[in-house]
């Protein structure tokens, strides 16, 4: 089975989806009709601008999605049998099976970034990698620290991200070496995503969801919160509002795909993250790239 896979936030690169734009009319309308919906010409950062500019988690967060879902709709024989799609990738993802229409998938981005922007400003919040432990460890180490920290991308096995307050997860990480982590090292993001830190964005986000119409998918969406093939509409849209808060779950996602069957994932995006972190959960899978 086919199982297309959407990368999220950190796949950025300055020059991504300027081939599309150039060499296919339906790309170069899509990316027109995104700059309008936008309010600003998001192609002219992405294809030009500096990676500071590219930074902004308003102009991330559109732009990873923009180039996954402009690129699934110019590929040949796009037939997807299940989809999946890590944190922010999850909405190109539901846009790639029929779930959400290419506008109202840009809007919910647009309006996610700004909400989890202003969830960021609130109080100072950050997210750590911490490398080489068992997940229960560290879910373990999260759970003694005083302050709000927990486990957010269950990446691969022995690759986890921690989030929450900023001097919780500075705690945290000290504590993650002593119990024999070979790194734990804080990342270069805006905050605390998928912790309690977003529930402000949550509550923001959730309304805008509520009000927008999900269609039934063509094929199941294994998402974030449940690690499980889901196929109803209303469900979806419930995970969906859950997710900011809660892990990613992308290990046992992909892990779920493979015993549902899936036998080739296609990562559709910028980078080749998530072929990677693939090729760590199950050393068995067959990945490409788009």
């Amino acid at each position: 089975m086919k199982a297309y896979v959407f990368p999220g936030q950190g796949a950025q690169f300055i020059g991504m989806g300027k081939d599309l734009y150039e060499n296919s009319e339906l790309a170069k309308s899509l990316f027109e009709k995104a700059n309008e919906i936008l309010g600003f010409r998001i192609t002219d950062i992405m294809f030009e601008g500096t990676s500071e500019e590219l930074k902004e988690t308003k102009v991330t967060q559109p732009a990873v999605f923009l180039h996954s879902v402009i690129l699934a709709k110019t590929l040949e024989n796009f037939k997807p049998e299940m989809v999946a799609g890590h944190s922010l990738g999850e909405f190109s993802a539901l846009v790639a099976n029929g779930v959400l229409s290419f506008e109202d998938g840009l809007q919910l981005v647009s309006k996610r970034a700004l909400a989890m922007q202003k969830a960021c400003e609130i109080k100072p919040s950050t997210m750590a990698a911490v490398i080489g432990l068992a997940d229960n460890i560290v879910e373990e180490v999260c759970a003694s620290i005083d302050g709000i920290v927990v486990a957010a991308n269950y990446n691969c096995p022995g690759q986890l991200v921690i989030s929450g307050e900023t001097s919780a997860v500075e705690k945290a990480c000290e504590a993650m070496k002593a119990a024999g982590a070979k790194r734990a090292l804080l990342l270069p993001v805006g905050g605390g995503f998928h912790s309690p830190m977003m529930e402000p964005a949550r509550e923001e986000l959730a309304a805008a969801i509520e009000a927008t119409t999900f269609s039934s998918p063509i094929c199941p969406v294994y998402q974030n919160v449940t690690a499980t093939a889901v196929s109803d509409a209303n469900e979806i849209k419930k995970n969906l509002i859950i997710q900011l808060t809660a892990p990613v779950r992308w290990t046992q996602s992909v892990q779920q795909m493979i015993a549902d069957g899936a036998t080739l994932f296609t990562e559709v995006g910028p980078g080749k993250v998530l072929a990677g972190l693939i090729g760590k959960i199950d050393r068995e899978a067959v990945t490409a790239n788009a």
